[in-house]
Parts: structure tokens; C-alpha cells; sequence
């Protein structure tokens, strides 16, 4: 498993209006236990879609890449770690639409 230690968002534009909804671009920097298959010296970084239509988020897309090249990492989410992404992508989103004070 890894951690989520920072991450940036960002409304990602659909000029033609051809897309329902509205979908995010979330990019995650872990931190990822040496002993970890995952685990790569130039650090990993995970690439989010998050589509959110009406009152439900779903990831559309995902996928590793290294830190400083950002070369794609040939890795899949576990079943856990999908609900993890996910839900830490909601919160985010959820923090993003309080008002602030």
C-alpha cells in the first residue's frame, strides 16, 4: 500500500460540451515502502480522472508515472486501493466546494 503525501486538481476543460459532467485531473504524490514492487528511486506519482455527474464520482481513468520523467509505470490498482483513491478524491472535492472563512 502507499501513502498520499501531496497532490494538485484541476477542472479539466470540454470545450465542445460533448462530455457529461464534469472530470478532474488528480496528481498524486506517494510515498511507497522500498520493499514494494511499486516502489521506484525516482519517485511514483498516480494520474486521476475523476468523472462527477449529479451526485456520484467514479474514476474514469489512472496510471502510475515516476516523479521527475514522468515515464508511465505498467501497474494496476488493487481493490482496496481503488476505494482509498477514490474516496480521498471525494474529500478533496468535498473541501474544494466549502466556502472558505
Amino acid at each position: 500500500m502507499f501513502e498520499i503525501t501531496e497532490y494538485s486538481v484541476e477542472l479539466m476543460k470540454d470545450p465542445f460540451g460533448i462530455l457529461s459532467g464534469k472530470r478532474y485531473e488528480f496528481i498524486f504524490d506517494l510515498s511507497v515502502d522500498e520493499e514494494d514492487e511499486l516502489y521506484h528511486e525516482d519517485g511514483v506519482s498516480l494520474r486521476v480522472i475523476i468523472v462527477v455527474e449529479e451526485q456520484s464520482q467514479r474514476i474514469a481513468k489512472y496510471e502510475f508515472l515516476t516523479t521527475t520523467s514522468n515515464a508511465y509505470l505498467d501497474f494496476e490498482l488493487e481493490e482496496d486501493e481503488l476505494g482509498y483513491v477514490l474516496d480521498y478524491c471525494r474529500e478533496c472535492l468535498e473541501d474544494a466546494d466549502q466556502p472558505s472563512v
